[in-house]
C-alpha cells in the first residue's frame, strides 16, 4: 500500500512538472492533475491539501536536483572565474530541462510565505556555491556580487524561456561576459 501511494504522489508530481512546463502555474490544478494521472479530482486532495503544497514539494524534490548539477558543474573547475562561468553556463544549459521549467513556473507563482521561504533558501545555497569564487576574484561583497550575478541568470533564463530573438548560445555568452565583466569591474 505505502508503495502505490508513493508511486501515486511521484506520478502526480511528474504531471505536475509537465503542466507547469506547458502552460505555466495557471495550468496546474487539480482537476489537469487528476485528468494526467487517471485520478479522480478527489483522490488528488488525498495526496495534496492544494495546489502551493505541490509546488512546495515539487520544489524540495527538483531543486536540489537541478542545484546539484550545478554544483557539480562548479566544482569540476579550477579558476575562479571559471566557477563562476560554468555556474552561469549550467544553470541556463538547464532552462529546456522541464524541472527547471517547473522550478522557474513556481517562482513566478503566487505561494504562501512558508513556500516562499523555502525557495528562498534554496536559491540562497545556489548562489552560496560562487561566493568563495568571488572572494577569490578580490570581489569587496562578494555574496552581493553572487546574488547579482544569479540576477543575470535569471534575466538570461527569462529570456531564453520566451523564445527571444536571440539564439540561446548568444544569451549564454552574453550573460557569461556581463557576470564575469560585472564581478571583475
Amino acid at each position: 500500500m505505502a508503495e502505490h501511494r508513493s508511486m501515486q504522489r511521484a506520478a502526480l508530481l511528474d504531471a505536475a512538472r509537465s503542466l507547469l512546463s506547458e502552460g505555466g502555474t495557471e495550468a496546474l490544478t487539480f482537476p489537469a492533475l487528476a485528468e494526467r494521472t487517471g485520478l479522480a479530482r478527489s483522490s488528488v486532495y488525498e495526496y495534496f491539501r492544494s495546489r502551493a503544497a505541490v509546488v512546495e514539494e515539487l520544489c524540495e524534490v527538483d531543486f536540489p536536483v537541478w542545484a546539484a548539477e550545478v554544483a557539480a558543474a562548479v566544482e569540476r573547475v579550477d579558476s575562479a572565474e571559471g566557477k563562476v562561468e560554468a555556474y552561469v553556463r549550467r544553470q541556463l544549459g538547464l532552462v529546456g530541462d522541464r524541472r527547471h521549467r517547473a522550478v522557474v513556473a513556481i517562482s513566478a507563482s503566487e505561494l504562501d510565505a512558508g513556500a516562499r521561504e523555502k525557495i528562498r533558501a534554496a536559491h540562497g545555497g545556489l548562489v552560496a556555491m560562487i561566493v568563495e569564487a568571488l572572494e577569490e576574484m578580490g570581489h569587496g561583497q562578494p555574496r552581493l556580487a553572487a546574488m547579482l550575478v544569479q540576477g543575470v541568470v535569471d534575466t538570461a533564463a527569462r529570456r531564453i524561456e520566451l523564445g527571444a530573438a536571440e539564439d540561446p548560445a548568444v544569451i549564454t555568452d552574453a550573460a557569461v561576459v556581463m557576470a564575469l565583466r560585472g564581478v571583475t569591474g
